[in-house]
Formats: C-alpha cells, sequence, structure tokens
C-alpha cells in the first residue's frame, strides 16, 4: 500500500497492511522545534533546517528525513509552500531555527512578542515559556455586540490565530493565493505518496472564547444566550464563505480537512450535553454538509481535545468522521471503552500514545509498551491512525520519541 491508500484505508474502518503514522499533518499532532532540534542531534543529522510553520506553538515542519524515518503516511496541505520567506531566530533553549519572515518578533524585557506585518503586537511569550498566547481578545468590552459587522477584520487583525496563520494561507483566500496553492497541491501530490490534510479550523466555541475571552463567552451562553448564539451564527456564515472559496480551487488534491473545536476539560465538557445539542450541534451539521455538497470525498476531521466522551454520539451524528487527540488520560477517555463505543462510526486519529505523563516522564520501555497496548485496542478493524496525544513538547527525551514511533513501527 502507498501511504495514502493506508491512511484511507483505515479511514474507511477497513484493516490497512500495517498502522497509519502522523506526525505535523495539523497543528495538534506535530512536534515542538526544541524537541524536533534535541532529536536531530540524538540521531545524529545536520542536513536541512527547523522551519517553524506555527509560530504560536512553535511546531516545526518534519523534513523528508523524519517522515521517511518514521514512516509518516500524512502530510499538511502546506508543507514545503513555495514562496515562503524565512527569517532566522533563536528557540528559548538556545537552538536555532527558522520563523516567517512576515512575523514580527520583538522583546521587551524578558518577553516575545509576535506582531502582524503591521507591528501590531497579538501574541505573548513569557520567560520560560516555549510557546505564545494570546494577547488580544477585540470582543471582550461590553460593546461587542453592536460590532459583529467588524468580525472578520478582528478575526484576522487581532486575534492572534488568524493574524499569524500558517505560511501557506498569509496571502489569503484571493483567487490568486488559491490558484497558488492549487498548483503546490498538485505539486505536492506527485511529489509524495502521502494523504494530504488541509486545514481550515471553523472553530465555533473557540473562535467566540478568541474574541469574546474565554470566561466572557461561557457566561454568555448562561446569560445572554441570544448574543452568543448571534455570534456563533456570524461565525458560521463566515466559515462557509471560507470553505465556499477553498475547497471549489483546492479540494480535488485533499484527503482529509481539518477542522477544531477544543470542548472538553481534563474533568469533562464545558457545557452539558443539552446546552451542546441546542447550541453547537446544529451549526456543526451546516458546516459539515456543506462540506459534503462542495467536496463528498473529503473525509471530516475534528481536533477536540479534553474529556469529550458525553459529546461523542453527537459529534458523529453532527457529521465529524475523525476525532483527534483522542485525550486518553481524561475522564472516560479509555481506549478499549472508546473503541468498543464509537469504533466503528469514528476514526481515531491519536490516542496512540499519551503526552502528558508518559511521553515526557517514563522510560523508552515503558513508552514502548504503552504504545503498544493502545494500537492493540484501537488498530483491530480500523479506524486508527497513530499519533501521540496532542504536540511532542519541548522537554521530551529524544530516546522516548525514537521508541514511540520503533513500537508504532513493529
Amino acid at each position: 500500500m502507498t501511504s495514502r491508500e493506508r491512511v484511507l484505508t483505515a479511514l474507511n474502518h477497513h484493516e490497512p497492511d500495517r498502522v497509519p503514522i502522523d506526525c505535523g499533518a495539523m497543528r495538534s499532532t506535530g512536534i515542538q522545534a526544541i524537541a524536533y532540534n534535541r532529536l536531530k542531534a540524538h540521531l545524529g543529522v545536520t542536513t536541512g533546517q527547523t522551519c517553524v510553520f506555527d509560530v504560536i506553538q512553535q511546531l516545526a515542519e518534519p523534513e523528508s528525513w523524519y517522515l521517511d524515518q518514521f514512516r509518516i503516511d500524512a502530510v499538511n496541505a502546506g508543507r514545503e509552500f513555495p514562496g515562503t520567506r524565512w527569517q532566522d531566530w533563536t528557540l528559548p533553549d538556545g537552538s536555532p531555527c527558522l520563523m516567517p519572515a512576515y512575523v514580527g518578533l520583538t522583546r521587551k524585557g524578558d518577553d516575545w512578542y509576535a506582531c502582524t506585518a503591521e507591528g501590531r503586537p497579538v501574541a505573548r511569550m513569557i520567560a520560560g515559556s516555549t510557546y505564545f498566547s494570546q494577547a488580544i481578545h477585540p470582543f471582550s468590552d461590553d460593546d461587542w455586540a453592536n460590532r459583529l459587522q467588524e468580525i472578520t477584520r478582528d478575526m484576522s487583525a487581532s486575534v492572534c490565530w488568524g493574524a499569524l496563520p500558517e505560511p501557506m494561507y498569509e496571502a489569503g483566500l484571493t483567487d490568486a493565493n488559491l490558484a497558488r496553492v492549487r498548483d503546490h497541491l498538485k505539486g505536492l501530490r506527485q511529489r509524495h505518496d502521502r494523504a494530504v490534510m488541509i486545514a481550515f479550523g471553523a472553530n465555533l466555541f473557540e473562535w467566540a472564547s478568541y474574541l469574546r475571552r474565554m470566561d466572557n463567552f461561557l457566561v454568555d451562553l448562561a446569560a445572554e444566550p441570544a448574543q452568543a448564539e448571534a455570534l456563533l451564527d456570524k461565525l458560521v456564515e463566515v466559515h462557509l464563505a471560507g470553505l465556499d472559496a477553498l475547497l471549489p480551487a483546492v479540494g480535488d488534491y485533499v484527503d482529509v480537512i481539518q477542522l477544531g473545536d477544543d470542548l472538553g476539560t481534563q474533568q469533562g465538557p464545558f457545557f452539558s450535553p443539552e446546552l451542546f445539542r441546542r447550541i453547537f450541534k446544529p451549526r456543526y451539521q451546516v458546516i459539515t454538509r456543506h462540506i459534503k455538497r462542495l467536496k463528498p470525498h473529503i473525509k471530516i476531521f475534528l481536533h477536540c481535545c479534553g474529556g469529550v466522551y458525553p459529546l461523542i454520539p453527537d459529534l458523529i451524528e453532527a457529521g465529524f468522521e475523525i476525532l483527534n487527540p483522542v485525550q486518553i488520560a481524561a475522564k472516560d477517555m479509555e481506549p478499549a471503552r472508546l473503541k468498543k463505543e464509537f469504533g466503528k462510526d469514528i476514526t481515531f486519529w491519536g490516542g496512540g500514545c499519551d503526552t502528558q505523563t508518559i511521553l515526557p516522564r517514563s522510560t523508552p520501555q515503558e513508552v514502548k509498551d504503552h504504545v503498544r497496548r493502545n494500537i492493540d485496542t484501537f488498530a483491530p478493524g480500523g479506524g486508527f491512525v497513530f499519533c501521540q496525544v496532542h504536540n511532542i513538547l519541548a522537554e521530551v527525551p529524544p530516546e522516548n520519541i525514537v521508541a514511540m514511533y520503533e513500537a508504532a513501527m513493529e
């Protein structure tokens, strides 16, 4: 099987020749640049450069040697995007990397700020951290509901997740840039036999929280539901317009579209299943059905952190076909339970290795044993793509990264 055939077989709930493996096909299955540099040093890899495609989380774009050595079967649509301009930067541990040149990186005291091309600081990295945090919540004031018509401007100019996009989206969803993306994806198909995932997001809860601030929006859901739903409806409108521009132009060269909304905490969902069904589920259905109308072949991937077990039946009914990161250390997210109850209806893309305790703190042998148990649970019957739970963070020993992949490749 080719890598692409292997992934598609698993997504169609059949067993491929081996378990498909991912690292870096989207912003939550990757590896932080510090860990990447340490891994290269551990393996004696001296070629290439560490390019950070996600500025906020400081994620490295896995180079060809990484994809080949660890048998990675899926890639991000934006990898190797032509014309990307880079600038030298030094990571918090002192090791070198390249950052997108359109991001301004300035230091004030012990903190770093990431700025838009216009010089506006939209994210901050405090001393001792290895990632940036959102600095501006443009709808956090009392007058926000009267400015909904300005939402697209604020999403792209004030919120770091929109203002500091992947390099592929730097020029936006203009006709000219979409033509460049289409040509790039055609070439990516020719250069790789791997499955291609494109990031779109279409976040509802998260975008509302980015704009309003999470505490404000959680209060809105309970105390001002009409205003909360007006904001969500505007977001749906924005997302549908984006899909109308993106998918007709590039969808023929994409296998998976990545949507995302972190709906859970370590102990369970942010809100009750009843609220989810009333407010979020019908709006997700509008988005997923629109994707299928535009490009029926594309599989719909939802990145959703936390203990979301109570919501999974509704997520399936809402049209999501793939769940990530499968946070197996959260409440009610035990692998055997998930596979038994939902394994025929949704693909688990993740859950292969716990990143909270096992990957950073265990011995290589303990990592291997843990990975083998999870694969033995998730892999039978297909519907599983191996990936660690969320990104490989800076503190993970390189020996444990190697052990994880060795177990996955067995």
